[in-house]
């Protein structure tokens, strides 16, 4: 695709003329200025393109970055399963520890009390005296 600069040859060439320059020289000098505009752009056109080499090259790298990226991810994930589960498995210690501080230091006095249907159904009655309260009078 040619790219086109907007360059006025005969405005140019007139220019040189008034100012003096015979018209073979002027002619010459358009030609040599027209040469010299269309090689920098050229230049700079060949700078920017992109070759087919270059988008391949573009590709494998933006999928060589997605793969570790998805490692990275991954790592991550159970990294913070891992923290989870340690940290639930601390708590959990923390509180057993805790329940077992207080049962041994603060046992609880715990009445049975069996109902009445253990007697209806012919179950043995445990020899443990019922509250007072519930007692029979």
């Amino acid at each position: 695709m040619a790219h086109v600069i907007a360059f006025d040859t005969l405005a140019c060439m007139r220019e040189l003329e008034t100012a003096g320059c015979p018209t073979a020289q002027a002619e010459a000098q358009v030609r040599v200025l027209t040469t010299v505009i269309q090689s920098v752009e050229d230049f700079r056109r060949k700078e920017l393109e992109a070759t087919q080499g270059d988008v391949l090259r573009l590709e494998k790298e933006i999928e060589l970055v997605k793969v570790e990226l998805c490692k990275d991810i991954e790592t991550a994930k159970v990294e913070t399963i891992k923290w989870v589960v340690a940290t639930s498995m601390a708590t959990g210690m923390i509180l057993l520890t805790g329940m077992a501080t207080i049962n041994r230091f603060f046992p609880a006095t715990v009445q049975v009390y069996y109902p009445s249907h253990a007697q209806k159904t012919g179950l043995p009655i445990p020899s443990v005296p019922l509250p007072e309260t519930q007692q029979p009078h």
